[in-house]
């Protein structure tokens, strides 16, 4: 009996430690946020998902006059798709959440291209410095066969030589370098 006493005290105690972060967890916020605001809270949401790695791709859309986020890009599992969207629709400012993010088809033809590409890329002296953050900056997506490299890297050379490391793969239909070199201001 005073188990039972003790567990429901606990419960009771637990629950209402948790009801006020649920007053806070609607949509509305209190105040207005500006357009660079919720660029750099969505931006922070996604960098941050727990399954978000080299293999996948997203991007994002703001409109904070509105409170709508677009996200789409590509992710080779479901549930990085569906974190995403979850971990954005409950930031401050935002109101509707779009999500346009094309999940991969689910293949080990497509697994063993991307593990290749991987090593081929990152096992590679010149290429390696880009898989030292936590976030590698070379991102391998592959459908069906075809390979497309996207992210940053520091300069032509680089973009070059990640391309050439993933043509010679055996299995690869096509393979499209959409890797964007940053601009030098000033």
């Amino acid at each position: 009996m005073k188990l039972t006493k003790r567990l429901s005290f606990l419960a009771a105690t637990g629950l209402l430690a948790v009801a006020p972060g649920f007053a806070n967890s609607n949509n509305q916020s209190a105040a207005p946020v500006d357009q660079a605001t919720l660029e750099k809270s969505v931006n922070h949401a996604l960098q941050t998902l727990a399954y978000y790695g080299v293999f996948d791709d997203l991007n994002y859309r703001v409109d904070a006059k509105t409170g709508n986020v677009t996200l789409f890009g590509q992710v080779a599992r479901p549930v990085v798709s569906r974190n995403a969207e979850s971990a954005v629709k409950h930031l401050a400012g935002v109101q509707h959440v779009d999500n346009q993010v094309e999940v991969l088809p689910l293949s080990s033809f497509d697994d063993d291209i991307r593990i290749r590409a991987y090593l081929a890329i990152y096992g590679y002296p010149a290429l390696n410095r880009y898989a030292i953050n936590s976030r590698p900056t070379i991102h391998i997506l592959v459908k069906n066969g075809n390979l497309t490299l996207t992210g940053v890297v520091d300069n032509e050379l680089d973009r070059k030589l990640a391309e050439m490391r993933v043509r010679s793969l055996p299995f690869t239909f096509q393979v499209t370098n959409d890797l964007r070199i940053p601009s030098k201001l000033g």
